[in-house]
């Protein structure tokens, strides 16, 4: 609507300027007798004025138009050139087009074959020529080698792909040439070349080396490559960038966190990645549980350890469960029989503070078979063979896992052996037997 009123305001102000100028001219040449004699000797021209005056804009006219016809004759090959550029470069971006549309539909021949059309139509265009003539060629490159990658052509694909990082394209179109090199860290990936990925990856500019795309194939690739450390530090970044839900960034750190504590080959490795462990992630039950397991495995359980790491290690591992043990009561009852197994190989390094917080733990949960076997565990390795039996006697009749309820029929054959009673040490190794 506004716009029809501004072309009748327009056409009204013409038609006013037109009356104007005829009103002017009625003015100027109505009643204008002035003569104009030209002297050509012997001859004399006596011309009106108003005609000298219609001849000089009649001739001004004339000669404008002329120059524009010139003009527009000696641009006519450059406009043909022109035209013809512009009708390949509708061309040559219709084709890549068609190739990424190919190639989003599967259709990876069709795609190839689209996209190598369009590099024949460039090699007749000279650099520079077009404003992103390298940038569509990058693409088309491109588009190439990510249908010889689906089509399982690697020799095409690695020659497409270093045609598109050409360092005379790349400085046309630094964007395209990044996006192929995130490409080629990809391939790399599913075709499981650690060294080619971490090549690839190590030619990204610095700012692209963010990027969260970026960021998850370092995670692909450290993953792949077994280097934990660097996987687990590249989670957390992209965790931090919100790249996974809360869920997801958990459950990613929580795996990497577990194969670096399996991946650990000495107490020193062990104490390094728990170190560098957040402080939630020390609450985590399951991360603590696997942190106190290794060690056992890398100290407490082996026969040629010495005494003095053995108590370093135990107070260390007690001190990284200690968190478990001020919720026991919330844990999840796979999780307490975890807690307790993983806690029983450091009862003979247990300290006394520790032995009383056991069993006040234990009476405060007097109907709990784990902590009765764990107190008497305990009770056992301080020779209390009162309190120990009692505690393992309870434990054996409320005990479900085979494993536990085994060492308990153990611990109490040991104990009737050492009050004489053969028959109680017998039926206890019977009903231990029994288990196996």
């Amino acid at each position: 609507m506004r716009s029809r009123q501004r072309g009748a305001m327009r056409s009204v102000f013409w038609l006013l300027g037109l009356a104007a100028l005829a009103v002017a001219l009625a003015l100027l040449v109505g009643h204008n007798a002035s003569t104009v004699t030209l002297f050509w000797p012997p001859y004399r021209f006596d011309v009106s004025f108003n005609l000298v005056l219609f001849c000089l804009i009649a001739g001004f006219l004339l000669l404008h138009a002329a120059l524009l016809a010139i003009g527009a004759i000696r641009d006519l090959p450059m406009r043909a050139q022109r035209w013809r550029s512009q009708q390949v470069e509708r061309s040559v971006v219709g084709s890549v087009m068609d190739a990424l549309a190919h190639q989003l539909a599967g259709r990876f021949v069709r795609a190839q074959s689209a996209a190598q059309h369009a590099l024949d139509q460039l090699k007749s265009v000279a650099p520079g020529q077009w404003p992103r003539r390298d940038q569509l060629q990058v693409l088309a490159h491109l588009l190439v080698a990510e249908s010889a990658q689906s089509l399982q052509n690697r020799e095409r694909r690695d020659e497409n792909l270093q045609a598109a990082l050409d360092p005379a394209l790349s400085k046309g179109a630094p964007d395209a040439s990044e996006g192929a090199l995130l490409r080629a860290v990809r391939w790399a990936v599913e075709d499981r070349d650690v060294d080619a990925a971490r090549s690839r990856l190590a030619e990204l500019p610095q700012g692209a080396g963010r990027r969260i795309q970026a960021l998850r194939l370092k995670l692909r690739v450290a993953r792949l490559g077994g280097a934990t450390s660097e996987a687990l530090e590249t989670a957390r970044l992209l965790a931090k960038h919100k790249a996974f839900s809360p869920d997801t960034a958990r459950s990613i750190v929580r795996g990497l966190v577990l194969d670096a504590l399996r991946d650990a080959h000495d107490m020193a490795q062990l104490e390094a990645v728990w170190t560098g462990l957040d402080a939630d992630e020390r609450t985590m039950p399951e991360l603590a549980l696997a942190a106190a397991r290794r060690g056992n495995q890398l100290v407490l359980q082996r026969r040629d350890a010495e005494d003095d790491e053995v108590r370093r290690v135990a107070a260390r591992l007690r001190s990284w469960l200690e968190p478990m043990w001020q919720q026991f009561d919330a844990l999840e009852p796979a999780q307490q029989r975890q807690l307790v197994m993983t806690f029983e190989p450091g009862l003979p390094q247990l300290d006394s503070a520790w032995l009383a917080r056991l069993e006040q733990q234990q009476r405060s949960s007097p109907n709990n078979a784990l902590l009765q076997y764990l107190a008497g565990q305990a009770c056992l390795q301080r020779q209390l063979w009162g309190k120990a039996s009692q505690l393992l006697t309870q434990a054996s009749h409320g005990l479900n896992d085979p494993t536990l309820l085994r060492r308990t029929w153990r611990a109490l054959a040991r104990l009737a052996e050492e009050r004489g009673d053969e028959a109680a040490a017998q039926a206890a190794w019977k009903q231990a037997a029994l288990l196996d």
